[in-house]
């Protein structure tokens, strides 16, 4: 893997910082990511959706079209895995290459798998790694780890995400309906709802499959942030990355240090001529042109580029590395908040007690257990001892109890007595008599 053409920033990511890596790079690459994948959702929808119609059970596409997303979700997945590396692959290119492989991984996930709550980290390891099996299940594993839980929450999201977006889709077309009418259209959709005409699921199906192709690819962006998260931070990518850029920087600089360190171990040549031998008066005696050690002016150039303009000065050339070590870029910090509690626990060796007492309370515990184990066999005795008594009252209590109804009276009831003329003063004279 050539992890120096990743374009991305290698550091180490809190889980969460990685999930949203990852739909930043789906955002990134949405034509890229859409238009595949419409190429292949919108044909598998159309044959589902009139295979279901033919069955006469058009909820039967939903739900094939539901259980078959692991292979939609290997066109997100193959272009994030190119594009990462900046090499965006196109569309015809992303049909060609994006179900090439994995065969066996893809039935695991349309099988025992396709319920597993963290798909989306787990199918880069299975479809792009491929592999043994031993090997792709220590992978799994390992790779899994902590990030396991916030792919499972993040599965969780974005099926409530779907379930809304659909949802909402649905409830749009009410703001296009008067208020006046508001009431009578909402019962009529009701009532088309109970009786689930054919059109209504067909459009139902729509909806939900609308919703799963918009929220899909970024849910297995957020698994692919996880994944390149995790391998980060186990096989520390970013510290490969480092050493990668130092090794350039040295080979760059190697010729000019080379030299510099030629010319100064290099015996320095004598500026002054040399003696005349005795008896000697030819023109090998004479002075010889003084001669200076210079350097050419590429090695010149080089050394200024690297080392600044005094590099002669070794005074100044420390201050230069001085600089260099505090530059933030080679130690970088990053800022944190956490929850502290407002008073500390004691340290353990302020708390620990004598081993005398840590006997004892072993001991005290082990007796407890006992104990309570007991009390809980000689509980379940007594019941069974004395089940005669009140397992018929519990029976009782269980037994459905049905209203007696009441007897039907086939006579004719008689007819009331008629009102008073003046209702107010029968009324006065009943209140006065008591």
């Amino acid at each position: 893997m050539r992890i120096d053409a990743l374009t991305v920033v290698l550091r180490p990511r809190s889980s969460w910082e990685a999930v949203e890596l990852g739909t930043a790079l789906v955002r990134r690459h949405a034509r890229a990511v859409w238009t595949p994948w419409l190429a292949c959702a919108l044909p598998a929808f159309v044959v589902a959706n009139a295979l279901a119609w033919w069955a006469g059970m058009p909820v039967l596409a939903l739900l094939v079209l539901w259980w078959l997303k692991p292979v939609f979700d290997r066109i997100p997945l193959f272009v994030l895995s190119r594009a990462v590396f900046g090499e965006v692959p196109s569309t015809r290119a992303t049909l060609r290459g994006a179900f090439r492989g994995g065969g066996a991984a893809m039935l695991g996930y349309l099988t025992w798998r396709r319920l597993g709550p963290a798909r989306s980290l787990l199918m880069p390891i299975d479809v792009l790694e491929g592999g043994s099996a031993a090997s792709t299940r220590a992978r799994r594993r390992v790779l899994a780890g902590p990030a396991y839980g916030i792919a499972s929450l993040c599965l969780m999201a974005f099926a409530a995400f779907e379930t809304a977006l659909a949802g909402g889709l649905a409830m749009l077309a009410f703001l296009f309906v008067p208020n006046e009418y508001l009431q009578d259209v909402a019962t009529s959709v009701w009532q088309s709802v109970r009786d689930a005409p054919a059109w209504l699921q067909l459009l139902e199906n729509a909806l939900l499959w609308t919703a799963a192709g918009v929220l899909e690819p970024f849910y297995v962006g957020t698994g692919f942030g996880l994944y390149l998260g995790r391998r980060t931070e186990i096989e520390g990518w970013d510290i490969e990355l480092a050493f990668r850029r130092l090794r350039e920087r040295l080979l760059a600089v190697a010729g000019a240090t080379l030299v510099l360190a030629g010319l100064l171990l290099a015996p320095r040549p004598s500026l002054a001529a040399p003696a005349a031998m005795p008896g000697r008066t030819d023109a090998a005696a004479a002075p010889a042109p003084a001669r200076t050690a210079a350097l050419s002016p590429a090695d010149t150039r080089m050394l200024q580029r690297v080392f600044g303009s005094d590099y002669r000065d070794p005074a100044r050339f420390g201050r230069a590395v001085d600089r260099a070590f505090a530059d933030p870029q080679l130690h970088p910090r990053r800022k944190m908040d956490t929850w502290e509690r407002r008073e500390p626990p004691p340290p353990e060796a302020a708390r620990a007690s004598p081993r005398w007492i840590q006997a004892i309370a072993s001991l005290l515990a082990t007796l407890g257990e006992i104990g309570l184990w007991l009390l809980l066999g000689a509980l379940v005795l007594l019941l069974a001892a004395t089940a005669k008594h009140w397992w018929p009252w519990l029976r009782g209590i269980a037994e459905d109890v049905r209203p007696v109804p009441a007897p039907v009276v086939d006579a004719v009831p008689a007819p009331a007595a008629p009102l008073p003329d003046d209702v107010a003063a029968a009324a006065r004279r009943l209140w006065q008599a008591g």
